[in-house]
């Protein structure tokens, strides 16, 4: 679990269990008051999202087909004609390299036609996400289109934001395989694994906050400028 691009904590899920058993736990270590928990699809669970919220934070939670009907029901909202009353919408677009990004969100708070609605915990709104990137003047665009269930209000630029941070997340991943070959690790203790997995992690969390005097560097070429003069830089990384 992380927050603005750092991991804060983590639990190993042993034995035969997964992430949603192991996501409870997480939650009870952390203080999340007042925060905004984002999680992917497969965790999307009831009683995840009424932890949250016993936790004083609110839920953004991803939709797919391993809730029954509500991720059709949410689609088939959003796929109407045209929106009903009480509705938000927010549009970024952002230019990176040779790609334009044009994130929009649609937000509303009609769930009273969901299906078992009231057995999600104070769940407040729906949102579509919708994602385009055009590259190389637009004759190659990708769109990806999301929903999601939250206990926030109409706000969709807060929405959006909250949608966003699980980029990061999935950037840190990419973070650990190219700068810190976690894919190709082969401990076998897990214990050592385990270990070995939260040293990356800290040592990534590091790297972020280290500047090095280059913009846009990568994680990888800033860990090796660091590696190549380490004494220059010893005292900005003890600062930490």
């Amino acid at each position: 679990m992380g927050n603005g691009g750092f991991c804060l904590g983590e639990v190993p899920a042993g034995g035969k269990s997964n992430e949603i058993a192991a996501i409870p736990g997480l939650l009870q270590q952390l203080n999340v008051k007042g925060a905004i928990v984002t999680i992917d699809a497969k965790c999307c669970r009831t009683g995840i999202a009424r932890l949250v919220r016993k936790k004083q934070a609110d839920y953004v939670l991803g939709l797919k087909g391993n809730q029954g009907s509500l991720h059709e029901d949410v689609k088939l909202y959003f796929e109407g004609p045209q929106l009903p009353a009480g509705r938000a919408y927010h549009k970024v677009v952002e230019k990176a390299r040779s790609a334009v990004e044009t994130r929009e969100y649609w937000q509303s708070d009609g769930i009273s036609r969901l299906e078992h609605s009231k057995a999600w915990a104070w769940l407040s709104s729906i949102v579509m996400a919708k994602n385009t990137i055009a590259r190389c003047g637009g004759t190659n665009t990708n769109t990806e289109v999301r929903y999601f269930i939250s206990s926030l209000r109409l706000n969709a630029e807060e929405a959006g934001r909250a949608i966003r941070s699980r980029r990061m997340a999935e950037s840190y991943r990419r973070h650990l395989d190219v700068a810190f070959p976690e894919d190709a690790g082969h401990t076998l203790d897990k214990a050592a694994a385990y270990n070995l997995n939260i040293i990356k992690k800290t040592a990534i969390n590091t790297l972020k906050l280290i500047d090095v005097g280059i913009q846009k560097i990568s994680m990888k070429n800033k860990r090796f400028l660091i590696c190549m003069n380490f004494r220059h830089y010893l005292a900005k990384l003890m600062a930490v």
